[in-house]
């Protein structure tokens, strides 16, 4: 927010905008989703759909959120895996962000660490 403020109040009050606000904030905005995705996956905070999930048995529910779970710590571990596989890549080449020329590997191995923590935790919660 404080790099949008600050483009913002430069662009309109000063005439000098932020130069490369755009792109920073992308990159921010990219490292805050993956900082909090371990722990919305902590809190079960995820979009479910359970249309008819209801309709079965108390046990067939919690075996269904435990399969669901465990699907989800797999999906999640290789979303890991290849995050670190494109930071190795980024880092050797020194892959630069387009405008500002910010080393983009950080970012790939932050959204790794983030996935692999999500994995960990998605395969260890317990259904309600």
């Amino acid at each position: 927010m404080a790099v949008t403020c600050i483009d913002v109040v430069g662009r309109y009050l000063m005439n000098r905008p932020f130069g490369g606000a755009y792109e920073l904030t992308q990159i921010l905005l990219a490292a805050l989703v993956f900082a909090a995705l371990p722990l919305t996956s902590a809190d079960g905070g995820h979009v479910e759909v359970d249309l008819a999930l209801h309709l079965f048995p108390l046990p067939v529910q919690r075996a269904m959120a435990r399969i669901a779970g465990l699907v989800s710590a797999v999906a999640l571990a290789y979303f890991a895996w290849r995050l670190v596989r494109i930071g190795l890549t980024q880092a050797a080449e020194h892959t630069p962000s387009a405008s500002l020329a910010l080393p983009m590997a950080p970012l790939a191995f932050l959204a790794a660490a983030s996935c692999a923590g999500s994995a960990v935790v998605m395969a260890a919660r317990r259904p309600e």
